[in-house]
C-alpha cells in the first residue's frame, strides 16, 4: 500500500492511494485525490476489503498520512500491519511490487 504523486496537465498534483497484492502481482484498490488526510486513507481501506475480506497483514511506510484514524480502522479490520524500517525508501510497497515484477 502506497501513494504515488502525478502531476497534471494544469500543474496540479495528484495523490494515488494504490493497494498491491503481492501474491498475484495485481491491484487491489486505487483511487485519487488532490488532498489526502487520515480519514480519506482510512475510507479507502474500508472499500477496498469488503465482507470480510481484508489480508492478515499490510505493508506501508511512516507517512504521517496514516494517522491514528487509519491505525484505528486498519486494527478494527484485524489487519496487521508491517511498518518499513525508518529512513529506508528501497523497502517501500511501490520499490517491492517492482522488484517483483
Amino acid at each position: 500500500m502506497d501513494f504515488l504523486v502525478v502531476p497534471t496537465i494544469r500543474f496540479k498534483v495528484l495523490h494515488v492511494f494504490i493497494i498491491l497484492s503481492h501474491a498475484r502481482r495485481e491491484v487491489v484498490h486505487f483511487n485519487v485525490t488532490t488532498n489526502p488526510t487520515a480519514e480519506w486513507t482510512a475510507r479507502q481501506i474500508a472499500e477496498a476489503f469488503l465482507w470480510d475480506t481484508a489480508p492478515k497483514y499490510i505493508l506501508r511506510d511512516r507517512d504521517s498520512i496514516f494517522g491514528n484514524t487509519f491505525r484505528q480502522r486498519v486494527q478494527s479490520m484485524g489487519i496487521e500491519e508491517v511498518l518499513t524500517a525508518f529512513r529506508s525508501p528501497w523497502q517501500n510497497a511501490s520499490s517491492l511490487f517492482k522488484i517483483l515484477s
